[in-house]
């Protein structure tokens, strides 16, 4: 097995499978960081997957002085701790529009103008997921269509869990980045 410093310089030349490795390699940890403060096997799951993936956009500015596994922990605490604080303001939002719409809002009927915007943009996503590899949008869809969990993925496709992570973390990378572009 290669030194980590030597797959840490390999991930910051973009190397896939050294990407792959420190992958497979802290999964574990980050995951279990993450399941300690959600205590939410589907959010650790997702914000796992976050935390990789905002790592992977900035390997260039880790510092090989620096442990890699404090450097990735660092990121999935303030990665938590941001979801939190967007998630509480989203819920003190919500709450806020709850209380206006028992007042102002006669139907919880959405209008035909905000269905039709609704339906536009996910045929945008819809169109955009086609356009991916067929590995791709077939975990995308068990997961986010079909709700399966990774574990029930991993039992679909007969795949290690590790594979189905790295494929979930990439085609979530790839639309992302399709999305963003248009």
């Amino acid at each position: 097995m290669q030194p980590e410093k030597e797959i840490l310089l390999k991930a910051k030349a973009n190397d896939q499978i050294a990407f792959n490795t420190l992958f497979n390699k802290y999964w574990d940890t980050v995951y279990g960081f993450l399941i300690s403060r959600t205590s939410d096997s589907n959010k650790a799951e997702e914000l796992s997957i976050e935390v990789f993936s905002k790592a992977f956009d900035r390997i260039s500015s880790f510092d090989e002085s620096q442990s890699f596994v404090s450097w990735i922990t660092t990121i999935a605490k303030n990665h938590h701790i941001d979801r939190f604080r967007s998630s509480q303001k989203h819920e003190k939002e919500t709450d806020r529009v709850s209380e206006l719409s028992k007042i102002q809002i006669s139907s919880l009927d959405p209008s035909p103008e905000e269905l039709l915007i609704s339906n536009q943009n996910l045929d945008h996503v819809l169109t955009q997921i086609k356009t991916l590899k067929e590995d791709y949008r077939i975990i995308l869809k068990l997961r986010y269509f079909d709700d399966l969990s990774l574990k029930q993925i991993e039992e679909t496709l007969n795949e290690p869990a590790s594979n189905v992570r790295v494929k979930l973390f990439r085609a979530k990378k790839m639309l992302s980045n399709k999305l963003k572009l248009e």
